[in-house]
């Protein structure tokens, strides 16, 4: 049986002269909920869409679930997927279309309910598909995807339209996916969202992947930073001189000492400031998030 669920190498899609994806390279471990990042028109669309069969690659290989990328009808009926939005008959209930998508994709239509149910809809599957806010269209198409009980399953912006608490519905929902055994491939513009329950991540950049590997080990890579407060400001100042002579540089922001150094030079940091006379009211290492890792890494502005 395959480790992996997705695994590409040198995946590239070409239109006329221009490399919508750049021969792209990364692998997603069965089981993992694996993050997909990249600002709009980057390629993370385009490459879904080749992971799934509905476009061929100009060039490179993959599998999915441990069958070939151009043999989509080997792997499709194990993967559930959502990509750019759902789309539903509008005059049915959203009953009616998860029963009709269940008879259409030979799925069991006993499951509907349940499936209602697990994204949050349980006590609006008989209400018509037109009266549904975005929100609730968007936990419907979660549902349709999960009709084959697949072994992957692909998200594009799940969370869209939803507000706080159905975010984080969501984000529970797809974490117990994970711990059942099901690989969640998911794009979404939230980036603290995609922080807080990835495993992994693939960052694209102009159609080629920038990083592909542990969330953690992306953020750990990133240059940490100690916030230290005096509990005189004044001497900030003579802060900022001890840590630069020890090779740390540092910056004073809004009365607060922003020094750039790893968590385990905190303490070391804190004895220099109390052999000088400065006692300190705050040390807090802080890790840079993974939306300030992704705009340093994109170049891209907030």
């Amino acid at each position: 049986m395959a480790e992996l669920a997705i695994s590409v190498t040198d995946l590239t899609k070409k239109y006329g002269d221009r490399n919508a994806v750049s021969h792209a390279n990364f692998s997603v471990p069965l089981g993992t909920v694996c993050g997909f990042v990249g600002s709009n028109g980057s390629g993370k669309t385009t490459t879904m869409r080749m992971m799934l069969g509905l476009i061929s690659p100009t060039a490179g290989t993959g599998k999915i679930l441990g069958e070939p990328i151009n043999h989509p009808e080997r792997y499709l009926h194990r993967v559930g997927a959502m990509i750019e939005g759902p789309a539903f008959y509008p005059g049915l209930s959203g009953a009616e279309n998860l029963r009709l998508l269940a008879i259409l994709g030979g799925f069991s239509i006993d499951q509907v309910q349940s499936l209602l149910g697990r994204v949050g809809l349980g006590d609006r599957g008989d209400s018509k598909y037109k009266t549904y806010s975005l929100g609730m269209k968007q936990r419907l198409g979660i549902a349709a995807a999960l009709l084959p009980a697949p072994q992957l399953l692909v998200l594009d912006e799940p969370t869209n339209g939803l507000d706080p608490a159905g975010i984080q519905e969501i984000r529970e929902l797809i974490r117990s996916l994970a711990d059942e055994g099901t690989t969640v491939f998911i794009s979404s513009h939230l980036l603290s969202e995609i922080e807080m329950i990835s495993d992994s991540l693939v960052m694209l950049r102009k159609g080629e992947v920038i990083f592909a590997g542990m969330t953690q080990e992306l953020l750990l890579r990133q240059q940490p930073t100690i916030m230290a407060k005096s509990v005189n400001p004044s001497d900030l100042p003579k802060l900022i001189e001890i840590a630069q002579a020890a090779g740390h540089p540092g910056t004073i922001l809004d009365g607060t000492a922003h020094i750039l150094g790893p968590t385990e030079w905190a303490p070391t940091l804190n004895k220099l400031a109390f052999d000088a006379g400065i006692i300190l009211a705050q040390l807090a290492p802080i890790l840079p998030t993974l939306e300030e890792t992704f705009f340093e890494m994109t170049g891209d502005d907030k």
